[in-house]
């Protein structure tokens, strides 16, 4: 960073860590002050099919060559960095300074900056934001961040900087503690997102859902929000407890800002139809309680019906306590091979769904493409396809489907 100038220092930043949600929530708040005319960098990760996506200004990736241009300016600065003796920036290291040059250059009004892992020792955090955010901390990573529920909330509240405010999410409450003592610490203002009342209007579908929001200065009726899945409503709740706080550091946003933006949003992945005829659902749930939040939406949006499992988990994940979150209604289990050289024990979740569930079928097919059409020849009646597990299974598998 020193070396490209420092652009981190002069970029006005929302910091969105956290275990789950970090993505929805990032991209919640990257849409509303876009929508009230702002220009919005947004830095995502990790990426469904391309590098490019994780570089966005108002919803528009960074185009090819600038990214080959922004890359070559980095390379020269590694190669300045390891003749002074210093190690070579590591992939996601290079991928933060890219995003605070590219969105400094650009003269963004602010960045939304999604960590990578953790927190404390993320590369993003170099940056000195106007409000950190913590959506919500579960076991995850715990050969890298801790064995447990207080390790990982310790080393995700490292993104609370001095007299800086911080949004708090929906968490289990030993989390909350360690994240609340150490904001005390820093003199930094809490914000639990529970200042923002969201109400379900009706039903949840697949396509989204309508809402009523109250929060400090709007009240809105009727709100159609396009995220569908019970578990964004509570990160709709964090998103707009961020926008609130900006508010006060005198962003400008209309409850229409925020409406338009809520009835446009897309996120690739997340509980996403990538095929209607037959149905065909794609979610990145890849740990226990995003597999839990992933089961209690399709129990509300499609009670009753009975779907296809494919799922590929590579080795660090959890997989046995994802697994048992998505046997019910499941009529059949094709697990696949994430992409990758982290799942070379891919075939142990055969023997978890077996120990799980013995009365469900289940199969191996390592090729994603293969289990996808086998999975698909297994359909009758109005049975669905679900894939999941991981990001390196929905690559292929949206592909597959949508070709983009």
């Amino acid at each position: 960073m020193e070396i490209i100038g420092r652009p981190d220092a002069g970029l006005p930043c929302v910091h969105v860590g956290g275990t789950n949600g970090k993505g929805s929530t990032s991209l919640i708040v990257a849409k509303i002050l876009a929508a009230a005319g702002y220009k919005v960098g947004h830095f995502v990760s990790p990426h469904l099919h391309s590098y490019l996506e994780r570089l966005m200004i108002n919803g528009e990736q960074i185009n090819a060559d600038d990214f080959i241009y922004y890359l070559h300016m980095l390379e020269q600065a590694a190669n300045e960095m390891l003749s002074h003796d210093l190690e070579h920036p590591t992939e996601f290291e290079t991928l933060t300074a890219m995003a605070c040059k590219y969105f400094y250059d650009q003269q963004v009004d602010v960045a939304v900056l999604e960590v990578g892992m953790g927190g404390l020792y993320d590369s993003t955090n170099i940056v000195s934001p106007l409000v950190s955010v913590i959506t919500g901390i579960e076991l995850d990573h715990m050969n890298v961040l801790g064995e447990t529920l207080q390790e990982i909330a310790s080393n995700k509240a490292g993104i609370i900087k001095p007299l800086t405010p911080v949004v708090i999410g929906n968490m289990q409450r030993t989390a909350k503690e360690v994240i609340i003592s150490r904001a005390n610490n820093l003199q930094a203002r809490c914000y639990e997102n529970t200042v923002v009342e969201v109400n379900l209007d009706g039903q949840s579908g697949l396509h989204g859902q309508e809402v009523s929001i109250s929060m400090p200065g709007h009240d809105l009726h009727s709100v159609q929000f396009t995220l569908p899945g019970c578990y964004q409503l509570e990160n709709l709740k964090t998103a707009l407890t961020t926008i609130a706080v900006l508010e006060e550091q005198n962003f400008s946003v209309t409850g229409n800002n925020i409406q338009t933006a809520l009835a446009t949003l897309k996120n690739p992945g997340r509980l996403e139809t990538v095929c209607s005829q037959p149905l065909v659902l794609i979610d990145v749930a890849h740990n226990p309680s995003a597999a839990e939040a992933l089961a209690l939406s399709l129990d509300c949006i499609l009670p009753q019906r009975g779907k296809v499992l494919i799922c590929g988990m590579v080795d660090d994940k959890d997989a046995e306590n994802t697994l048992k979150y998505l046997g019910k209604n499941t009529v059949a289990c094709i697990i696949t091979r994430p992409d990758g050289n982290r799942s070379k024990n891919w075939n142990r979740l055969t023997r978890q769904f077996a120990g799980l569930y013995p009365d469900i079928p289940v199969i191996e097919v390592e090729d994603i493409i293969q289990a996808i059409e086998q999975g698909l020849a297994r359909l009758i009646n109005d049975e669905y396809l679900l894939i999941t597990g991981s990001f390196y299974v929905l690559d292929q598998a949206r592909l597959r489907f949508t070709g983009y």
